[in-house]
């Protein structure tokens, strides 16, 4: 058993070796590097988080209805942000784990619930975008804050539930009077729950973004061509969408792929083990794994440059004596503007056919 061969993400599924001679391949210098990226994004994703979530909740009363669903994921990383300290200790001493247990299973956990509740938080963003904007009379009756709480506590109730496998798989592993947070062996049965619990919590909900992404752009497109008008505000909506696809993709499907691979290569009873694809998938996970958490500090960025609310709404955190109209601040969303555009297009297209049938 080797302290170093237990990493970080290994905590979302297990990633057991296929067999006792099939050991994985180990990033040189991860000791001094891996404690260095932790902190840093330990410290700027709890000061990012922290002036996200105080920006809309106290400066904006969150007005907005996607601001729900943000303060919640901003929560969300917030919670796992916390237990990164413990981790860069883990780096620090070789793999070895001085916290205890309860630290070791908790932290673990809190891991665990942090990435499905992302995940699911960003397909319900995407899902309230796509009614927003594709069905604006509907969602003007659907949408409502009711509406988007119980969303997010059925998000935050789903994800602890199917956080409790690791809960319950955690533990603290001796070698030598050393203590190490790893997985139980796993069996075929956790392999193929894990394999499924992949699939559904993330594979499918990445395809559902990409459909409703999709849809809304092409929604935009149409409404583009037909208006005619050289439309800043869409063309802006359909580059915001690209970024926010291309951000979860880039942080999230390198690091579950080689997981997928992970997984698969060790259930034995299916299929022979084999050993080169554990070692790429292992590797590959010591590499893309730390782009996968990033995204817990990279998100109130991409809020801040995107999102001229939310940018005014920080500002007025860190600046209280500028003024909303100083700083731009609007207290429309995107997805309101558009809606109202779309709406509007589409009841002029109807009087005018109404017009032409009348003569």
């Amino acid at each position: 058993m080797e302290g170093s061969t237990v990493n970080y993400y290994d905590d979302y599924f297990s990633t057991e070796a296929p067999d006792h001679n099939c050991s994985a391949v180990e990033l040189p210098y991860k000791d001094i590097f891996l404690p260095v990226l932790y902190a840093g994004v330990f410290l700027v994703g709890i000061a990012g988080n922290t002036l996200l979530m105080g920006a809309l909740i106290f400066k904006r009363r969150i007005q907005r209805l996607i601001d729900i669903f943000i303060v919640s994921l901003a929560a969300s990383d917030f919670v796992f942000l916390i237990t990164l300290p413990f981790w860069v200790d883990k780096e620090m001493s070789s793999g070895l784990w001085r916290s205890g247990l309860f630290t070791c299973k908790g932290s673990s956990y809190i891991i665990s619930v942090n990435m499905y509740c992302s995940i699911f938080l960003l397909t319900c963003m995407s899902a309230d975008r796509y009614l927003a904007i594709l069905y604006p009379s509907a969602a003007r009756r659907i949408r409502t804050k009711l509406y988007s709480v119980t969303l997010c506590i059925c998000v935050w109730i789903l994800s602890c539930l199917l956080g409790l496998p690791t809960l319950l798989s955690r533990e603290l592993g001796n070698n030598d009077g050393n203590a190490y947070c790893e997985d139980k062996k796993a069996t075929l049965t956790n392999r193929i729950v894990s394999l499924l619990l992949l699939i559904l919590a993330f594979f499918l909900p990445l395809l559902s973004i990409l459909l409703f992404y999709c849809s809304i752009t092409r929604k935009l497109c149409i409404h583009y061509k037909k208006s005619g008008k050289h439309n800043k505000k869409l063309k802006k909506s359909i580059k915001v969408i690209f970024i926010v696809v291309i951000a979860f993709v880039f942080s999230w499907a390198p690091f579950n792929v080689f997981k997928f691979l992970s997984v698969v290569s060790g259930i034995q009873e299916l299929k022979p083990p084999f050993c080169l694809t554990y070692k790429v998938a292992h590797l590959g996970m010591e590499l893309s794994g730390p782009f996968a958490f990033a995204n817990s500090c990279t998100n109130p960025f991409i809020y801040y440059f995107f999102d001229d609310y939310i940018r005014g709404a920080m500002l007025r955190c860190t600046l209280p004596c500028m003024k909303a109209s100083s700083l731009g601040i609007s207290s429309d969303t995107t997805d309101t503007r558009l809606s109202y555009s779309l709406n509007v297009h589409g009841e002029d297209v109807s009087r005018k056919r109404r017009r032409s049938l009348s003569l």
